[in-house]
């Protein structure tokens, strides 16, 4: 004999979808998890009348104490003193931001710059097994936890008004190729300023003049970016790019573009 089906527990109606924990975990609330980290950190940024931010990417292995502590101590500083132009800027908006990935090595060192200079600083930090732990010198509030890479990195360019991109290992070369990547086709319709900080290691790891020698860039494209050595030089490149644009709102959000050519004549600009 079949048994009849069991009733629901007592006492309990099932809960709201969006209260629903496991629900939410699973596979089918993806797309529900994609869009929460967009729309978390965007209430936030408005919230907080975040305008627009300088990242600072590198790895999170380098130490204040270790073998390369120039970087830590330099990226520390010049954190410190964008931080402190910015805020003599006398904007009604929080105007370039010191922005990092949340972590230790020179996101600490940013973060911690910009923390000394009595400004505020954001963390876009993600959850890994290893290495990323978010650091305590991040403001209250402005601290981020994604589990979705291209959402952090979705942040990290969608407000970012320069990069200063310093010694790092996979993670920092992704990040920096693909901001690359988007100002070399012209899919922002702003200019990013991109600085590569230490030139010996940036042209031991990367011989740029190769691609060009190949045709796989043009020489156009390396002016795309500075290598800079000292806070004072990516100090004074940053202060010349960075003039304050538009109306201050909150927040700056970095506008893709179509090419006209790639539409139809009928087709409207597509933006987002």
């Amino acid at each position: 004999m079949s048994s009849s089906p069991q009733p629901p527990p007592a006492g309990g109606e099932s809960p709201l979808a969006y209260h629903d924990a496991e629900f939410l975990d699973s596979d089918e609330a993806r797309s529900l998890r994609i869009l929460a980290e967009y729309l978390q950190p965007l209430r936030a940024f408005r919230r907080h009348r975040v305008h627009d931010t300088i990242v600072f990417y590198g790895s999170a292995r380098l130490r204040e104490d270790g073998p390369l502590s120039r970087y830590y101590a330099e990226a520390r500083e010049l954190a410190r003193e964008l931080t402190a132009w910015s805020m003599a800027l006398g904007s009604p908006s929080h105007r370039m931001l010191v922005c990092t990935g949340g972590g230790g090595g020179i996101m600490e060192a940013a973060n911690r710059g910009a923390a000394d200079a009595g400004g505020r600083t954001i963390g876009l930090n993600i959850g890994l097994p290893h290495e990323q732990r978010p650091n305590p010198y991040i403001t209250r509030g402005l601290s981020f936890q994604f589990h979705y890479f291209f959402m952090r990195k979705l942040w990290f360019a969608y407000l970012a008004r320069a990069i200063v991109a310093f010694p790092g290992g996979f993670g920092t070369l992704d990040e920096l190729f693909e901001l690359l990547t988007l100002s070399q086709t012209g899919k922002l319709d702003r200019p990013v300023a991109i600085l590569l900080y230490g030139a010996e290691y940036w042209r031991d790891l990367v011989n740029f003049d190769t691609l060009v020698r190949h045709g796989m860039v043009e020489a156009k494209d390396l002016r795309l970016f500075s290598v800079v050595d000292t806070p004072a030089d990516a100090l004074a490149i940053l202060q010349r790019s960075l003039v304050p644009d538009g109306e201050p709102g909150a927040p700056a959000l970095a506008r893709s573009l179509t090419p006209a050519r790639a539409r139809g004549p009928q087709a409207p600009e597509k933006r987002a």
